[in-house]
Parts: C-alpha cells; sequence; structure tokens
C-alpha cells in the first residue's frame, strides 16, 4: 500500500505542494500564524525547491499510487526535509519512511540518523528510537522556530 521511490524530476512541484500544505495544515497545530508562514511562505519558488530535492537522495512515498510524503538522507545520516501530504495524515506513511530511512542507512554502514525535527513531528520520531539532544530556536525568514535535535543510533 506504501512504496518508498526516488525522487524523480516531475516529482518537483507536487513535492512543493505538500511541504507547503503540510506545514500550513498540519504544523499549524504547534506554531502561530506568523512563524508558519515564514515557515511556508506564499508564493515559493518551486524551481529553486526542486533543485534542492534533486541535489541530494530524496525519497518519495506513495499510498496507493498517490503522492503522500517525502524525505531525504544525506550522507553523514542527516534528515533535511520529513513531510506528509496532510490527505494521507495517519496512514503509517511517517512511519514507512522513517523504516525506510533507517533500513537504508543502516545499508549504507551509517551509524546514526539525526535530524532537527518540528514540535509536530517528535512524537513520531520519538516512537521510532530517535531521542531529543537539544531543545532549539532556529531563525526562519525572520521568525523564530522552535524544533528539536534528535538523533537515533543504529
Amino acid at each position: 500500500m506504501i512504496e518508498i521511490r526516488d525522487y524523480r524530476e516531475t516529482d518537483g512541484a507536487a513535492l512543493a505542494d505538500i511541504f507547503q500544505r503540510a506545514v500550513r495544515e498540519i504544523a499549524r497545530k504547534d506554531y502561530s500564524p506568523v512563524q508558519v508562514m515564514a515557515w511556508a511562505p506564499d508564493a515559493p519558488d518551486t524551481a529553486v525547491f526542486a533543485a534542492r530535492r534533486g541535489a541530494k537522495p530524496t525519497f518519495v512515498a506513495e499510498y496507493d499510487g498517490k503522492l503522500a510524503g517525502f524525505t531525504d538522507l544525506d550522507g553523514d545520516g542527516h534528515i533535511d526535509m520529513f513531510y506528509v501530504n496532510p490527505d494521507f495524515q495517519r496512514r503509517g506513511v511517517a512511519s514507512a519512511m522513517l523504516r525506510f530511512l533507517a533500513e537504508r542507512a543502516q545499508s549504507e554502514k551509517r551509524k546514526r540518523l539525526h535530524s532537527e525535527v518540528s514540535i509536530t513531528a517528535r512524537p513520531v520520531f520519538e516512537r521510532h528510537g530517535f531521542k531529543v539532544l537539544a531543545y532549539q530556536s532556529v531563525q526562519t525568514n525572520g521568525q523564530a522556530l522552535g524544533n528539536y535535535r534528535m538523533e537515533r543510533l543504529l
């Protein structure tokens, strides 16, 4: 039902939309309207977004053939982006992506996974063995947003 595949160049605009919707519809429960707009402003540059996705290993989750989420994994085990389409929330998409990342990292002999995780995503990361290293405040388009530096040893 959920399949994880490599990013394709044609996915760029759809993944930019998933990012925008995930922040605006899901993360808004943990962040103020001003913070949400700083994180996911109007009129995102989809070409820049797509180039960023194509510049590193990015993976797309499909649920019954529909784009349901995406994530990435840097060479040192860092997860930069991790977003689920609001239409597929609570269907196991985030869990499937985290299992996929752990399996891939282990097969590539990585020692850990780590990320800067939103307040919203923290519970799912914890359910998959990630531990909080520190709470931090980061500046995004002039707004301070809280998140957690987290890691999972493999």
